[in-house]
């Protein structure tokens, strides 16, 4: 087993059928089929290449775009078609272009952060791209990067915002975006939006309107993505390569924590032999982007209720790294000897790794 807040856990050497995965193909796989805007603020970020690269991208995929455009942006110049809100029967011309040219841009008379916010309640979109001069935000004591934020951190974040700060006029429009509806707001630079899009760390900040987590099993629409994280998994080591007999029990045996109910952020299963009245917490992984936000914590927690559903007598779990023994033992697990776990788990196992195995147990 393997399993941390971050990732999880066996180093091993890459196999030559490993299957083949990307982070685009990830997210486009969640993009398709649905409508997303990006506000652009200035003439000189509208011309940039990344723009034109990312809406060619999502058009490619099935996905509908619409641009948000500052004042001072001549849309015409761009080659998309516009669409004034002021026009009549604004949503259903918004529609009908978008479903013959999959892009549209909406011009921007006076205030952009207005036509954003009317237009996105307007339509009900499910993200809206902010683009800016700051990539997001950044921990004040660390300095890292915070690439995921939830709605009720932002009053805090705004207090403890200077009035004149870039950021302040930044988070009043994302939380203005996320009261009107909109489930996901992101923040970043122009040159970052490919990567804040279409990868698994971003560039800039994600702000979410629903709970931060939903742990749920997985249905068959979300095997795509979950094997693109078994996949990534085992490209960092973390995972063991799987053949696809073995995938397939993980996916049937699987669940997953979504942020916003959209995104799919770490990935976990209980496995329970025949016969057997204990179950292993096992194949814990989770994206980089949400790490630190309780993915680990309550992909266990979901883990341990199903165990006590079929009535098992504990939990376990397996790794040879201290910190994921750590994290095990912050969620109520005591260490153990290994014959205190079942001995169908050492059948076949590797002698040698078995030395350096930490066993970990939660009595239920």
């Amino acid at each position: 087993m393997q399993g941390s807040a971050r990732g999880i856990l066996s180093r091993v050497t890459q196999t030559s059928d490993e299957r083949l995965f990307s982070e685009e193909a990830f997210y486009l796989q969640e993009f398709r089929g649905r409508t997303l805007a990006i506000a652009i603020p200035d003439q000189a970020a509208a011309k940039h290449p990344e723009i034109a690269a990312v809406v060619s991208r999502l058009a490619a995929n099935g996905s509908r775009t619409i641009l948000f455009l500052g004042p001072s942006v001549h849309a015409a110049r761009l080659g998309w078609p516009c669409v004034p809100v002021e026009v009549p029967r604004f949503s259903g011309r918004i529609w009908r272009t978008l479903r013959e040219h999959a892009t549209v841009c909406v011009p921007a008379e006076a205030d952009l952060p207005s036509t954003v916010l009317q237009v996105s309640a307007r339509l009900g979109l499910f993200k809206v791209v902010l683009l800016a001069r700051v990539a997001g935000l950044r921990d004040e004591a660390s300095g890292e990067k915070r690439s995921f934020v939830h709605v009720s951190e932002l009053t805090a974040l705004r207090a403890g915002t200077a009035p004149d700060d870039p950021l302040q006029p930044l988070l009043q429009q994302v939380e203005g975006l996320i009261v009107a509806g909109v489930p996901n707001v992101n923040i970043c630079t122009v040159e970052g939006l490919g990567d804040e899009l279409f990868t698994y760390s971003g560039s800039g900040t994600l702000f979410t309107r629903d709970r931060y987590i939903k742990v749920r099993r997985f249905g068959i629409e979300d095997f795509d993505a979950a094997d693109h994280l078994i996949a990534r998994g085992a490209s960092e080591g973390y995972l063991a390569p799987r053949t696809d007999e073995q995938v397939d029990s993980l996916l049937a045996d699987g669940f997953g924590a979504f942020v916003g109910n959209v995104h799919l952020a770490g990935i976990g299963a209980l496995r329970v032999t025949e016969g057997s009245d204990a179950g292993e917490v096992a194949s814990l992984y989770t994206l980089t982007r949400f790490a630190g936000g309780g993915i680990g914590r309550n992909l266990v927690a979901f883990a341990v209720r199903r165990a006590r559903d079929q009535a098992l007598r504990y939990v376990y779990a397996c790794t040879t790294f201290e910190r994921v023994g750590v994290f095990f033992e912050k969620q109520g697990f005591r260490r153990v000897e290994h014959d205190e776990v079942p001995p169908e788990k050492w059948q076949g196992y590797d002698v040698e790794r078995r030395t350096r195995v930490r066993c970990y147990r939660f009595d239920l």
